[in-house]
């Protein structure tokens, strides 16, 4: 009998592509796979380090696994797995932990699913010399992505992704275009490129992103290509350009700022000042004014005063962005800003990030009232129990239409028409 098998991701989308790989090395004639809440032989959990949350989350998912299925086998793979692997190997249920670059040869350490009394470990210590694992997910025949870079140079003082993913690399532009190429021909319309420092792309090849995206967007049956995220310093004027001109590139650029105080930047460690990320806002603004352009923010930093966070406040009312995603600082052990002083509390870290919400949702409602009336191209997605189908426009605004027969995983015009309660848009299919 095929030995049933369950995957659950936690953390970034680079996870999700990297556990869509992880199952494909299962193969369909002994393994059968099965959803992560089913009765299954082994579980997988991919794991995220970047806030004490990821972790608390990965302790909670084998909880909730063995309350289920007592005598699962459990393998814990991933960041979590590869920073602490010994904290990962005592949570009770554990029986394999595999670091990052142990993770992709998950196959050949299961061979005996019997459940261990003492978890079996296999995490590098070191991750310097890491290869690269071409990875893309799978289960959306809309929307895939493809793993293009892995590991970061920038040892940010709040962060452990240098120490768990080491080195940025990537491989070769040819074969990111081969594995494009056959994920564009398995009906896939849209390809999202991910990884760590995603505009970093080419540090070990001596090719750039730029040459990528044009290499790209010329893959016969691709009709759309996005970028999930590009470090301020590393977006070039030519990069929004080449936005701008094809149409293959979606207008959706999202940029990590974490903070608009140039103290609270210094001493996170990031690599420029405020003042580079208004210059990239301003000019896609100018390049391209329909462009949806969101931004990562910290907050409660070490140190951030109620003053700096102010001034982070108003240097983004003065921004047109699009939206924020909003994160409390997490301390992580052996960063060195988990040793900082003038730690914030918990409740202002709560009520700062209250007011950046506030914002990011005042300033999404407005970008999508400009677009109200307009007609855009929508690639929709599966339809619900409600009779509607919801799907995306190229400038990321989710549009909600009602379904009808093989509109799944087609892109069509379509007209926005008003704003729904739930940060999307209501539609009429075009008569185009």
């Amino acid at each position: 009998m095929k030995k049933k098998v369950a995957f659950q991701t936690l953390g970034c989308k680079l996870n999700f592509a990297e556990t869509s790989t992880i199952a494909r090395s299962f193969s369909d004639d002994m393994f059968e796979r099965v959803g992560p809440g089913s009765q299954a032989d082994i579980f997988v959990i991919n794991t995220c380090s970047v806030t004490d949350a990821a972790d608390r989350k990965c302790r909670q998912a084998v909880r909730k696994i063995i309350n289920h299925n007592p005598g699962a086998f459990i393998a814990v793979v991933g960041c979590y797995a590869q920073l602490r692997p010994e904290e990962t190997a005592a949570i009770e249920g554990v029986d394999l932990v595999l670091g990052n670059n142990e993770k992709f040869n998950i196959i050949k350490y299961i061979d005996n699913l019997e459940k261990r009394s003492i978890a079996e470990v296999h995490s590098c210590e070191a991750v310097e010399n890491a290869g690269f694992n071409i990875s893309w997910s799978a289960g959306d025949r809309t929307r895939t992505f493809l793993k293009v870079q892995d590991g970061c140079d920038y040892h940010c003082s709040y962060c452990t992704i240098p120490r768990a993913r080491g080195d940025s690399r990537n491989p070769y532009i040819r074969e990111i275009v081969a594995e494009a190429e056959a994920v564009t021909a398995s009906g896939v319309k849209e390809v999202v490129l991910t990884g760590v420092n995603v505009g970093d792309f080419g540090k070990s090849t001596g090719e750039t992103l730029e040459e990528l995206l044009k290499s790209l967007v010329s893959i016969p049956g691709l009709e759309r290509l996005r970028l999930s995220s590009i470090e301020p310093n590393l977006l070039s004027n030519s990069i929004i350009e080449l936005i701008s001109r094809e149409p293959v590139l979606m207008p959706h650029i999202h940029m990590p700022l974490q903070s608009g105080n140039d103290k609270i930047l210094g001493l996170m460690r990031r690599r420029y000042r405020r003042e580079v990320f208004s210059d990239r806002v301003m000019m896609i603004r100018k390049i391209i004014p329909h462009a949806a352009v969101g931004a990562d923010v910290i907050v409660g930093f070490p140190g951030e005063s109620a003053a700096d966070f102010d001034d982070t406040l108003q240097f983004l009312e003065g921004l047109p962005i699009t939206y924020l995603h909003v994160f409390s600082f997490s301390a992580r052990p052996g960063t060195p800003a988990a040793t900082m002083p003038g730690a914030v509390t918990a409740r202002e870290k709560e009520l700062r990030s209250r007011r950046l919400i506030r914002l990011s949702e005042s300033r999404r409602t407005l970008f999508m009232r400009s677009s109200s009336g307009q007609t855009a191209d929508v690639l929709f997605e599966k339809g619900d129990s409600d009779g509607m189908i919801a799907g995306f426009t190229p400038n990321y605004i989710r549009t909600v239409v009602p379904d009808a027969p093989g509109l799944s995983g087609m892109v069509r015009k379509v007209k926005l028409t008003s704003l729904r309660d739930d940060h999307s848009m209501n539609g009429e299919l075009a008569n185009i």
